[in-house]
């Protein structure tokens, strides 16, 4: 006990150091703001109701997809009710394809029934109705063993991995920061370079392209996996493999693929490697959507005042994978940013204080097939023109949300050494929410990249893990119940006061 108390001490010492220094240069805060900030937000709170829409009602959000339309569509007509200007959906693309799932069932036939949990993969390709077939185990290491599997394969189920040894769970899968985590995230160092990619060892016609170039002339009935983590009948799947391409490309033919629950998948694998006949039905009931190929980002804005031409940008993904409904990933984000909107809205009314930056709301899409929604807007407003670098020039910062339901515990400041007294100030309200880490860390993984890439200030906050990585994230379980109303609460409230505060200074906020 003496021990963990000098321990908790020491590291209460080191933020205090941490903290002086980085609040040698004090940023203002405007009391009353927050004040009516915090009330709005923590009281008056929308989040959940907002996040409901996004995925009970229009869940799942597939880039390319209906629900994705009709998602936008919601949230652009909800936008409008709450009084934003310029509300308006921005086109980008060509996406390609979309793909839209209407049934989907699976259940092993012999040697014994049961119902099989799986997720089909995006842009798989249908089936006439059921199909029924054996299920056949491809062990294949290199190209040298395919020759023994032609002839082999049509109309049959290929299992491609291995069985996946399971641990019971005997630690919680959700976690909350602890204070030694962000301990060493306000210790991280400016981080260094990027180093270059050595191109000398990539490049050749690699074995898994000859694997599925093999499987495709074989014409099997489908193609089996069970994803590299989940248990519980959890399962993450993502997007269908193709030879050559892009699944989203039209008319390149896509083979029918799931991915299987591991417990599932393991019982099928064990016994077709005791020589026992497995058989399986399946019926993937799909189309392919998005004749024109073109998708649609959704901005919203605040008007400003005196430096209205200036402009601070928030953001999150509204797109999805089609496993859950998308709520921690990204309907979390997008109803947090909205309700972020809302409250600066109902903030400055209530205070007659206007923003003096327009404050820009982005709902991108296509997020999830690389960030193509943020990086197309980017290069059609910011693109290395002169008029590029006007706009470009005029941006004070984009924060961005994109990793879960959890809380907001700080900012990364992707390097920026002289932002970081500016936003531990920021911060200095919400320390009692739990809100206060300031790390020169980088992140990556989502939409703050494309405008961090140009040179304006992007950012990502650090959230709390919960179960996102474990459970949610691109998995069947990622639904609203797995949402903590409480966190989204805190986390717009935070970003509504951090982007109010940003459009009210002086000067943008300061480059790298």
């Amino acid at each position: 006990m003496k021990k963990m108390t000098l321990q908790i001490l020491s590291a209460c010492f080191f933020l205090l150091l941490v903290g002086n220094k980085l609040s040698a240069q004090r940023e203002p805060i405007n009391a009353q703001l927050v004040e009516a900030i915090r009330k709005e937000g923590l009281e008056n709170s929308q989040v959940m109701e907002v996040a409901a829409w996004l995925t009970d009602v229009h869940g799942p959000r597939l880039t390319g997809s209906p629900k994705l339309d009709d998602a936008t569509k919601w949230a652009k007509s909800t936008l409008e009710k709450w009084g934003m200007s310029n509300v308006h959906l921005e086109e980008w693309g060509p996406f390609g394809r979309g793909w839209q799932l209407s049934h989907f069932s699976m259940h092993a036939l012999t040697p014994t029934y049961f119902p099989i949990i799986a997720v089909p993969k995006a842009w798989s390709g249908a089936t006439k109705g059921e199909i029924t077939g054996e299920v056949i185990y491809l062990n294949a290491n290199d190209s040298t063993d395919l020759p023994a599997y032609k002839g082999k394969l049509k109309g049959k189920f290929i299992l491609l991995d291995t069985i996946r040894d399971l641990k019971e769970w005997f630690d919680a899968p959700a976690e909350r920061h602890s204070d030694a985590a962000l301990l060493q995230m306000a210790q991280a160092p400016l981080p260094g370079g990027r180093p270059e990619r050595d191109y000398s060892r990539m490049g050749g016609f690699s074995f898994n392209t000859q694997l599925w170039k093999f499987i495709s002339d074989e014409k099997p009935a489908a193609v089996l996996d069970r994803g590299f983590k989940g248990d519980l009948g959890v399962v993450f799947a993502t997007g269908a493999r193709v030879t050559t391409g892009r699944a989203q490309d039209v008319d390149n033919p896509v083979i029918p693929q799931a991915t299987l629950s591991v417990e599932h998948y393991n019982r099928i694998l064990r016994t077709v490697n005791r020589n026992v006949p497995v058989s399986l039905s399946l019926n993937l009931l799909s189309t392919y959507t998005n004749p024109d190929g073109m998708e649609h980002n959704l901005i919203a804005e605040i008007p400003g005042s005196d430096k209205a031409d200036e402009v601070v940008m928030l953001g999150a993904h509204i797109d999805s994978w089609h496993n859950g409904t998308g709520a921690t990933d990204n309907a979390a984000g997008s109803a947090v940013m909205m309700e972020a909107m809302r409250i600066i809205q109902e903030v400055t009314k209530a205070t007659g204080i206007k923003p003096r930056r327009t404050i820009r709301l982005a709902l991108w899409t296509g997020e999830e097939q690389g960030l193509l929604g943020s990086r197309a807007y980017v290069k059609n407003h910011f693109g290395e023109t002169p008029e590029g670098d006007a706009k470009r020039a005029k941006i004070s910062a984009y924060y961005n949300l994109d990793n879960g339901t959890g809380k907001i515990r700080g900012i990364y400041t992707q390097g920026n050494e002289k932002i970081a007294p500016i936003f531990n100030s920021l911060l200095q309200p919400f320390k009692d929410l739990g809100a206060a880490t300031v790390t020169y860390s980088n992140t990556g993984g989502t939409d703050h990249q494309s405008f961090d890439g140009v040179g304006i200030p992007g950012f990502q906050f650090i959230q709390e893990p919960i179960a996102y990585s474990t459970r949610t994230h691109h998995s069947n379980m990622d639904n609203w119940d797995h949402l903590i109303a409480d966190d989204l609460k805190q986390a717009a409230t935070v970003i509504a006061s951090i982007v109010l505060h940003t459009a009210m200074r002086d000067e943008l906020m300061p480059r790298k």
